[in-house]
């Protein structure tokens, strides 16, 4: 071998080299970024979740109340147990609903970190 063919092999094998690390830091600042992306959503998602679950309970403990004053202000027996049933009927299926928001929201978040993790999203 000269030592232009040398040269050659060398430069060649030292671009080479130069392109595969700057590919692999290409993907590892991706990947980087995915993860970053990812927690700030998961940052989010725990502050809306907190937020939906404390609006949830300021509401069931305003309707309380509310049923508790009614039931205060009966005139008889019957008209309590009237109110208690109402309340009571109302508040399983405000619980229903309330259980379908949050689980919504968490499979929503859960699609959303997928997809973010798999760059589906």
């Amino acid at each position: 071998m000269t030592d232009s063919t040398t040269n050659d092999a060398t430069n060649t094998a030292k671009r080479a080299t130069e392109d595969m690390a700057s590919k692999m830091t290409d993907q590892i600042k991706a990947a980087g970024d995915t993860m970053r992306k990812s927690g700030e959503r998961i940052a989010e998602t725990g502050t809306e979740l907190g937020m939906r679950l404390l609006d949830q309970a300021e509401a069931n403990t305003r309707e309380a109340f509310a049923a508790m004053r009614a039931a205060a202000h009966a005139k008889d027996v019957a008209e309590v147990m009237r109110i208690q049933s109402d309340y009571m009927r109302d508040q399983s299926k405000r619980a229903m609903d309330q259980a379908r928001e949050i689980g919504e929201l968490i499979t929503s978040y859960g699609r959303d970190t997928i997809g973010q993790m798999t760059n589906k999203g």
